[in-house]
Formats: structure tokens, C-alpha cells, sequence
């Protein structure tokens, strides 16, 4: 019985989902993470001279992070056993160690354990790895998409090395979907589906650097379109559109109308235009912008162009962030409104900037300058007895808990870098000690 135009309903490469179908086999088939894989680089290196240690990939996901394990293992014969954070547990840990000892032992092979979503794992957990990788008896490959330095323990993370995978950019993201249209015997091939002008480039900017969103977006796709009386499927962008359940906009994440759109949002919030700045806000939402990208700006944005003029504007932008990731889409777009209002109804000051730039030059250029020794540590005698921390002077010992202090370097007496712009409450900062 046939499915889908030739594909044929039993076989098993049909059961699984495209994405898994277009798995990269090979190095020369993968895409993408070239700062990793390009001739000479870390990852090249490791699989060429088959000495592979334990990783942490770090990325985003549908960027390579599974398929970049099984080709290792492929290509250096190691034992590749998948194990994931989220349905298995310690015991689990166990039994694959020792299918490894008996590898190792008997047959010479290494064992790559590869853990996905490693940082599901608590602490006690990730214990459980560290003596068979501190003595060789598995390879560690664990995937994460949070950050490592929080979420995965320091003895592990000392016995590993993290490794950061990128979103994959548009021409690697065409060319894996090209891959698939073309592709009769894993891809879509033998259906015959044809894109009109512009819908790839849709479904591309929708992928958000993700492939496996992409490759899913091209089967749902695939399966929608009706063939023409010649047996045809033509796609355009209002079916892509469908295929996403989502609307159709001009709008590329990766091209200038991001960065246009972005722009004028930024500048709305400047302008202290609620509606302008809420409005390019909403087209990037609907267009399918990722919430976090724009939270992260107005994160900036309350600290370059509000600061201490307002001192609330920055934990309303940070708590929007933490809101939206908690939260999820739909509802995090509340959460969104609420800070580009606030954010742009706000007194605004770029003191914080001009402060932050002033302050990183004087570093800079006095790099070598020593510490006072009224404001060293005197842990020790001998730091004392060579003067540190003699004749400072403690604040709390004084009127107001405020007192006369030298505290730069001898080169930089006098310097300023904070001015307040007077504005909103940091009015109250002129012509305190900060602003001299």
C-alpha cells in the first residue's frame, strides 16, 4: 500500500519524522557550526585523530547537538548509547557503565554516552558521572540549551569541555530544506512538491536558525498541499503560512527588515512613544520574532536610555524577560506590553552609557596603575607592616555613614565619569558626591 504519493505505508523511514529521516550521517553532510567542524578546528581535530574527551554542546536547539554524537561515535567506532536527562535516572547511569567496562575490557571500544538535556539533572545526578569520566570508562557528551556555568556542576564542568553550537543562518537552513525536496529515498522527493518564489525564504525566516523546526514546518507542508491533476504539489506562502498557523508578514529575522523593525522600536522607546514603540513591538510578535530576543533589548534599553533616572525601569524589563520564559507565548505578550509601556512612558537619561564609556577608557589607558594602599587588604603582618590598609577611613565611623576618600588610582584623582542628567530621579543624584 502506498502513502503519500510512493512512499510506502510500512516502511519504517515513514513512521519517523522527517527531521529524523534528514539526519546528518556524515561530516561532509552536516551543516553549519563551522567555528567547530572547519578544516583545523576543535571538533575536526578530535574526530580526525580519533581523541574524542567529554563535551557539553551548548546551543540552541534543531543546531546539531544529537547528530553531532552520532557522527563522532560513527566515524571512531565508538559504542554510541543515547540516554536522556528527562526519562532515565542513575540506575539507568549504572547499567550502561558497566556495558562500557565490558567494552572497554574486552573489546578495546570506547562507549560515548551521550545525555540529552543534561541539565534536567540535579546535583546528586550529574555526581554519578564524574568517577567513570574522571577514569575513561565512558566518553560524557551531554547536549544542553541552558547556560552550563548554572546549570551543570563544577566537577563536571571541569571535566569537560563546553562547547557552543550557533543557529544555523538562512543559506544553511536552504540547503538542508533544498536537501529534503530533493531527496526520494529519506526526503520528500517522490511527492513532487514544488515551492513558489518566496515561500522557502518564509519557512526559512520562520526556522528561527532551527532545523528540525524547518524540516517539520516542510512536512506538515507537504502533507496539506493537494496534488494537481499531473500528480504536482505547489506550495506558496500562504500555505506555508497555514502549514505554521500563522499569518504572512514581510519580515526577516536575518535580513534588514529585522534590524529596520528593531530599529524603530528602540527609537520609539527613545522618542517616549508608547503606541509607535508598542506597535513595531506587536509586528515582530506576530511575525514571529522570538520573545526573548525582544525582551533582551528592552533589558538594554532600561539601563542605556532610562538608568538611574528611573532605577524601577530595569527590574520591569528584567522581570518582563523571566515573565515571558516562565510564561510562554501567547500570554508572555502581556508581559511584553507592560514593560515597552513603562519602559517608553519613563523619564529617560543616558548617564549610565556616557558613564560606562568614560569608565572603560580611564581602564584602559591605566591598566598598570597600583591600588592604594589605604584600600588594600591587610590579611596578613607583613601586608601591614608594608601599609596596606593603613589610614583608611570607614564610612560608618562618620556623620551620615559619608566621608572625604580618595578611592582611584593616584593618575586618575579627580576624575569623573558619572554625570547626572538631572532627570527624573536622578535629579536627586546632582550635586552629591557621585556627580562631584
Amino acid at each position: 500500500m502506498e502513502l503519500l504519493g510512493g512512499l510506502e505505508k510500512s516502511s519504517e523511514k515513514v513512521r519517523r519524522p522527517l527531521a529524523e529521516r534528514m539526519r546528518p550521517t556524515s561530516l561532509e553532510e552536516f551543516m553549519g557550526q563551522e567555528h567547530l567542524l572547519g578544516e583545523g578546528k576543535i571538533l575536526r581535530r578530535m574526530i580526525e585523530s580519533d581523541e574524542i574527551t567529554s563535551l557539553i554542546f551548548w546551543g540552541p536547539p534543531g543546531t546539531g547537538k544529537t547528530t553531532f554524537a552520532r557522527i563522532m561515535a560513527a566515524r571512531t567506532g565508538a559504542d554510541f548509547v543515547f540516554f536522556s536527562a528527562v526519562t532515565s535516572g542513575v540506575k539507568r547511569v549504572r547499567e550502561i557503565v558497566e556495558k562500557a567496562q565490558a567494552a572497554r575490557s574486552l573489546r578495546s571500544q570506547k562507549t560515548i554516552l551521550f545525555c540529552d538535556e543534561i541539565h534536567r539533572f540535579n546535583k546528586a545526578q550529574q555526581d554519578a558521572f564524574l568517577p567513570h569520566v574522571e577514569n575513561g570508562t565512558i566518553i560524557l557528551i551531554g547536549s544542553t540549551t541552558e547556560n552550563p556555568s548554572f546549570e551543570i556542576v563544577a566537577p563536571l564542568l571541569s571535566r569537560t569541555t563546553v562547547l557552543t553550537l550557533k543557529l544555523l543562518s538562512s543559506d544553511e537552513l536552504t540547503t538542508i530544506a533544498e536537501r529534503a525536496l530533493k531527496d526520494d529515498k529519506r526526503g520528500l522527493g517522490k511527492l513532487g512538491l514544488t515551492l513558489e518564489q518566496g515561500t522557502l525564504r518564509f519557512l526559512v525566516e520562520c526556522a528561527g536558525g532551527d532545523a528540525r523546526r524547518l524540516l517539520n514546518s516542510l512536512e506538515t507542508l507537504s502533507l496539506i498541499v493537494e496534488p494537481d491533476s499531473s500528480g504536482h504539489r505547489i506550495a506558496n506562502r500562504e500555505n506555508a503560512a497555514a502549514a505554521l498557523q500563522r499569518s504572512v508578514y514581510l519580515y526577516d529575522r536575518a535580513g534588514e527588515e529585522h534590524y529596520n523593525i528593531i530599529s524603530a522600536m528602540i527609537k520609539s522607546l527613545r522618542g517616549s512613544d508608547p503606541d509607535a514603540a508598542l506597535y513595531w513591538c506587536t509586528r515582530m510578535l506576530e511575525s514571529g520574532e522570538d520573545p526573548l530576543f525582544i525582551a533582551r533589548r528592552l533589558v538594554v534599553f532600561a539601563s542605556e536610555d532610562i538608568g538611574l533616572a528611573d532605577p524601577v525601569a530595569l527590574s520591569v524589563a528584567v522581570a518582563a524577560k523571566e515573565a515571558v520564559y516562565f510564561v510562554g507565548l501567547p500570554e508572555g505578550r502581556l508581559n511584553l506590553t507592560h514593560a515597552v509601556l513603562y519602559l517608553a512612558l519613563a523619564p529617560k537619561s543616558n548617564s549610565v552609557l556616557r558613564a560606562m564609556n568614560a569608565a572603560t577608557e580611564a581602564a584602559r589607558s591605566t591598566q598598570a596603575e597600583p591600588v592604594p594602599l589605604h584600600l588594600r587588604n591587610a590579611p596578613t603582618g607583613l601586608m601591614k607592616d608594608h601599609g596596606y590598609g593603613n589610614g583608611y577611613k570607614y564610612p560608618h565611623d562618620y556623620p551620615g555613614h559619608v566621608v572625604e576618600e580618595e578611592y582611584l588610582p593616584e593618575k586618575l584623582k579627580g576624575a569623573r565619569f558619572y554625570r547626572p542628567d538631572g532627570q527624573g530621579a536622578e535629579s536627586e543624584n546632582v550635586g552629591q558626591k557621585t556627580g562631584k
